[in-house]
């Protein structure tokens, strides 16, 4: 099945076009920017796919994750958390910036949210088939809109930081979860997954959790280069496989 998945990625791209779109919307008194992008080949609606940023903001990488899925079938939106002009430059001020939403897991929902009422809205889109997917601080977003109760099938964090100011509660998580883990990580260290562990239990969650063993941080992302002594670094074998174990997922649960 998997196979037959990226052998259509690579097909769908020469029979069908992706479009693309910037959508502002606002939160509160905040205007944001996301990206959609959709395959216009057919007017049946289909599963939506929500695909939160890392911690640099709106850029690049997210809009090639949501191209990605769109040519795989998916209505992606990749929401803006940060607001609308807000992308960092440096990993100092991705850091100062991510570690403030970090801090306030209610303002970080409240942004996550109203990124999915964005691909709710999308004509396409079957509401009762819905994902949301993260990169190391989306991972992060995409776990606190699981805590939030969000009506969402499918959660997914890749690299994310697992720690929860505001655990879950039980039976709060209304879909299932799915922790796509470096297992050598130094920024999610193991205490802080055992503790992740212990929260899902007490809230009687449906969820996995996989750990690719020479792992360490943002190994989706081939821009955090080679050097894992960094405790940040792309791992094609990691890349692929959890690419993959997302898939299967998804098989089963939407």
């Amino acid at each position: 099945m998997i196979k037959i998945l990226l052998l259509l990625a690579t097909l769908l791209p020469l029979q069908a076009k992706i479009q693309e779109q910037l959508v502002e919307y606002q939160q509160g008194d905040v205007i944001m920017q996301g990206f959609m992008a959709w395959d216009d080949s057919t007017g049946k609606k289909r599963s939506g796919v929500l695909i939160v940023h890392e911690w640099m903001g709106l850029s690049e990488y997210v809009k090639r994750r949501a191209r990605q899925m769109a040519a795989l079938g998916y209505i992606a939106f990749a929401p803006d958390i940060y607001g609308k002009g807000v992308r960092p430059t440096t990993p100092q001020e991705a850091g100062k910036t991510s570690g403030y939403y970090k801090s306030n897991p209610l303002i970080l929902r409240d942004r996550t949210i109203a990124g999915l009422k964005q691909l709710l809205e999308h004509p396409l889109v079957n509401k009762e088939s819905i994902a949301a997917i993260g990169y190391c601080f989306g991972g992060t977003a995409v776990l606190e809109l699981a805590r939030s109760g969000a009506n969402v099938k499918a959660f997914v964090s890749f690299h994310g930081g697992l720690k929860a100011p505001l655990p879950a509660k039980p039976d709060s998580i209304k879909g299932e979860v799915l922790v796509l883990h470096g297992g050598i990580d130094p920024h999610v260290p193991d205490p802080e997954v055992t503790s992740f562990f212990d929260e899902m239990r007490k809230a009687n969650a449906k969820w996995q959790f996989v750990a690719y063993g020479s792992a360490v941080h943002s190994f989706t992302n081939k821009g955090a280069g080679s050097d894992i002594t960094r405790g940040a670094a792309y791992d094609a074998v990691a890349d692929k496989r959890s690419f993959h174990d997302m898939l299967r997922f998804f098989r089963d649960v939407l």
